[in-house]
């Protein structure tokens, strides 16, 4: 199976309890997608900056232990992770507070040892990223990052991008909408979310986001609807694949995360689009049963992966 990296920031995770009390994790929207990947047996490395501080240790501790490699985790001597905020409605919807602007994750690509982290990208075989990743970075940093995603397309390496986007990452929406279509333009495979595309440009109709993505030449997509489901988009066809089950959520914390991981293990282990689909509804239908980005290990569900039915993506 291809090795593949998944690129973006870990932060310290504090979650509101009914008490008041606050309970400390680590997440972020692509380490989920990597600890998830792990789990689902996919050789999986964690791009990212970290400090020389115990948070940053127990990060790349907690890593190692879900099977997640972290040769490609530059360090950043006297810095902090970031930190955010959880706290959770009756309904299980989020709210989140963040502290993160000197994040080391930031300087990723201005760091000595940026050189050594741009050529272990480009030596993906594989590379997901989201809107949020794309966020991070600004100027001469967010060049770097797509001059290396350029080579990654060079080499033969495949891009993955989940439209996830965040509006308080982006001061100036014209700024966003220009790096999402640059990012568009260069994927493999999108994951988009229509929640995301209306915060970002006003326009949630699938049909008008399948068009975009097509006119991008985009050769693999998925469109995640408001309502439960998904459509499976190739270059000629369109298949709606609601979610099986509808459960009432605990917390909607990594749904998004979870969902892109079943997917790409399943494409990757050989499962044709709507089959991906079906698994991302299963493993996302299970993480927002339980309070947290990352469920307890015994909660995953088993059989995500379906049996194999067509060639992994292109």
């Amino acid at each position: 199976m291809p090795r593949l990296a998944c690129l973006g920031e870990c932060m310290i995770e504090l979650r509101e309890r009914p008490d008041g009390l606050l309970s400390r994790g680590f997440g972020g929207d692509t380490l989920n997608t990597a600890v998830y990947l792990a789990r689902l047996g996919v050789a999986v490395d964690y791009v990212t900056a970290l400090g020389d501080d115990p948070h940053s240790e127990a990060m790349i501790r907690a890593w190692e232990e879900e099977g997640v490699g972290t040769a490609l985790v530059a360090r950043v001597p006297g810095a902090v992770p970031g930190l955010y905020l959880i706290q959770t409605d009756d309904k299980g919807e989020r709210r989140f507070s963040y502290w993160r602007d000197t994040a080391p994750v930031r300087r990723l690509f201005e760091i000595p040892e940026r050189l050594r982290i741009e050529a272990g990208l480009a030596a993906a075989d594989l590379l997901y990223l989201s809107g949020i990743t794309l966020s991070l970075f600004r100027g001469d940093a967010r060049e770097r990052l797509f001059g290396t995603l350029e080579r990654v397309r060079s080499a033969g390496g495949r891009l993955v991008f989940d439209s996830n986007f965040r509006p308080r990452g982006w001061p100036d929406r014209g700024e966003a909408q220009a790096a999402y279509a640059r990012m568009i333009s260069l994927s493999h495979v999108v994951l988009a979310g229509v929640e995301d595309f209306a915060l970002l440009d006003g326009d949630a109709a699938p049909e008008a986001i399948i068009q975009r993505l097509r006119d991008a030449g985009v050769a693999e997509a998925v469109v995640k609807l408001a309502e439960p489901g998904a459509i499976a988009v190739s270059a000629t066809n369109e298949t709606l694949v609601p979610v099986p089950e509808p459960v009432t959520p605990v917390d909607t914390t990594a749904a998004g995360d979870s969902f892109a991981a079943a997917y790409l293990a399943a494409r990757l282990a050989g499962a044709a689009p709507e089959a991906a689909i079906l698994a991302g509804h299963r493993l996302a239908g299970s993480v927002i049963r339980h309070p947290g980005a990352i469920i307890p290990r015994d909660a995953m569900p088993e059989g995500i992966l379906p049996s194999p039915a067509a060639p992994e993506p292109r």
